[in-house]
């Protein structure tokens, strides 16, 4: 099958797009009033009284200006992050700012993932394997930043009953974490996060909050014992579910905790401004231990979500990094300036399509395995995404411990000829004979499709492209949504009344440790996320086998088998490709890295305030 005519379908379609709104204006988060004690009045209001003297004498207050000497980095997060509270993230975009903003026991290195110290300076494992006792450094604190006088204050120590707390709250069914399954390997933790506590007594829930296997030996000494043994748990002990978390304003201002002026962190950063849908401000916390080594002074964040504004934002000058829109790639490649400034290199991550596997006619793993294996990988890649990404037939990519990656044994129809596989035109030919066995003559007789992605000028084009391709080889007729980042996540649950779901719907899921556990088990197993709704049983017991095991041999032998149902012989999802990260960077920034596991560490990039000010004409 020839790929031009489905090229045609797509470019008709996308000179039909119309540009997106721009973003709503900033709100202001701080008002203050000048009284014998401060105090800072919130838009969000709390119900509190507080008698306070005027001063009879006025003051008037005016913002420290700055310096001229701060050095600012600006970029855009292309959304509103859903929330910066440690417990609750689940998205890139949350976990980049807190990365900058909390930091853990451990964290992962970059380009390598090895395990490193952070909060924690060491740590042992027990001859079993089922205690892993961390040394916390004492000289952490936790700080706020106070928005009427410019000033981060210091509040206290972090110690390791902040660590117990943090992990605890994560895995209390009351807190709703959607990632508290990551902590399921800690004892005790999985019994507590699935309990119903509405249902039980102040003691019973105490109770199994008392059983989780994490407890501080002292103040800086915290202590966790596992379900099983699991080498990868250092890993998992840098992750912002595990993080330290602080009692004092997460107990008085509830979910407001994590607003300017209100939120404690204990990382290179500090909060200073919050503009909701529009932009924050981090400042440079001159508290944190590693201060002397952060450069760069303030990281100014907008939340463009047109590819092609940011762009624009990119080409003024007024973001020093971003990320070329599909359309500019063959532009962005020949252009003698901005190819320089162009960086592709392989990431842990993968762009896939998931079926909501319970909704009809995408409960037939024959009608899955035919949407899946007719979607051109290596067209969609070269005509439309341009940026050396690799067609994917297995969900972890090639960097990941476990991995099968390219591996023919598994979904050959997803690979081309010279990856092993049998190339688009053959693929195409088995989809349509599995169309026929799963009882359509052709895809028209599917009905409609519903195919959702977040707001993004790049998933539309790829949805167009792939759904194109899909009415071209299958003639399968699909009805292409798109919804706001924040209101698609909760959209895609597997929470959400399966009337209301989409039939398809694409994700990226990046690696937050370097093991496959933390790919099919903990995204497609039935009590983890599973947004699929998804439950094969062989899958369940190869990855939980998988998870126990001790020889690296057999991990990697099970979790192909595993892979091979996910992909191929279910098709319960369609990995697409996996990503290479395609960024442009001002030749005045100097990083070490981009999109690490656990958020990416603004804190350790350089930036040439000179180069830059020149560069945008400033004095």
């Amino acid at each position: 099958m020839s790929r031009n005519k489905w090229i045609i379908l797509v470019l008709v379609l996308v000179l039909g797009v119309i540009a997106l709104s721009a973003c709503s204006q900033p709100t202001p988060e701080v008002v203050e009033k000048v009284v014998e004690k401060t105090v800072v009045v919130t838009q969000v209001v709390e119900k509190e009284v507080e008698k306070t003297v005027v001063v009879e004498k006025e003051v008037e207050v005016t913002p420290t200006p700055e310096p001229a000497s701060t050095v600012v980095l600006d970029i855009n997060l292309g959304t509103e992050p859903p929330t910066l509270d440690p417990a609750l993230g689940e998205d890139t975009t949350s976990i980049d700012v807190m990365r900058n903003l909390f930091v853990g026991l451990t964290q992962i290195g970059s380009p390598d993932p090895d395990v490193l110290p952070m909060l924690a300076t060491e740590w042992t494992m027990s001859d079993d394997g089922l205690e892993y006792t961390f040394k916390l450094r004492d000289d952490a604190q936790w700080v706020r930043y106070n928005p009427g006088t410019g000033e981060v204050e210091p509040q206290r120590p972090v110690t390791a009953q902040d660590v117990v707390y943090g992990v605890k709250r994560t895995l209390d069914p009351r807190t709703a974490s959607g990632y508290a399954y990551v902590l399921y390997i800690i004892k005790g933790g999985e019994a507590l996060n699935t309990a119903d506590v509405g249902a039980m007594s102040d003691e019973e829930v105490q109770a199994l909050l008392d059983n989780v296997g994490v407890e501080a030996l002292d103040d800086y000494t915290v202590k966790f014992t596992l379900e099983h043994p699991a080498g990868y748990f250092p890993a998992i002990a840098s992750m912002w579910v595990a993080r330290p978390m602080p009692r004092e304003p997460i107990e008085e201002k509830g979910e407001r905790w994590i607003e300017p002026g209100l939120i404690w962190t204990n990382g290179p950063y500090v909060l200073a401004e919050w503009n909701h849908d529009d932009s924050l401000v981090l400042k440079k916390n001159p508290y944190w231990w590693g201060a002397d080594d952060v450069q760069i002074d303030e990281v100014h964040a907008v939340m463009v979500v047109e590819a092609s504004t940011a762009f624009a934002m990119y080409e003024a000058g007024d973001l020093d990094v971003g990320a070329p829109p599909l359309e500019e790639m063959d532009r962005v490649k020949t252009d003698p300036v901005l190819s320089k400034e162009l960086y592709i290199a392989p990431r842990d991550c993968t762009y896939y399509y998931g079926f909501t596997n319970d909704k009809p006619p995408v409960d037939n793993a024959l009608v899955r395995r035919a949407l899946s294996a007719a979607i051109d990988r290596v067209g969609l890649i070269e005509n439309v995404t341009k940026g050396n990404q690799i067609p994917a037939n297995t969900f972890a990519p090639s960097m990941i411990f476990g991995n099968a990656a390219g591996d023919p044994d598994i979904a050959p129809w997803a690979l081309p000829e010279d990856m092993g596989g049998t190339g688009y035109d053959k693929a195409v030919e088995m989809a349509k004979g599995w169309l026929k066995e799963a009882g359509y003559e052709s895809g028209a007789d599917l009905g409609t499709l519903t195919l959702m992605h977040n707001t993004s000028e790049g998933h539309q084009k790829i949805a167009q492209a792939i759904a194109a391709m899909w009415q071209d080889t299958l003639g399968v007729n699909i009805n292409i949504e798109n919804q706001e980042w924040k209101v698609y996540l909760k959209t895609i649950s597997k929470d959400t009344p399966v009337e209301e779901m989409p039939h398809i719907w694409r994700l990226g899921w990046c690696a937050d440790y370097p093991d496959e556990n933390n790919w099919v088990n903990e995204v497609f197993s039935p009590k983890a996320r599973n947004d699929i709704r998804w439950d094969n049983q062989e899958f369940l017991e190869l990855v939980e086998k998988a998870e126990v095991s001790p020889d690296p041999e057999e991990r990697k032998a099970l979790y192909k088998q595993a892979e091979y149902i996910l992909n191929d012989k279910e098709a319960a999802i369609a990995p697409i490709y996996y990503y290479t990260i395609v960024t442009l960077t001002k030749p005045y920034v100097t990083f070490r890295t981009y999109a690490e596991m656990g958020g990416t560490s603004w804190f350790e990039w350089k930036l040439d305030w000179e180069a830059k000010k020149a560069a945008k004409g400033i004095k």
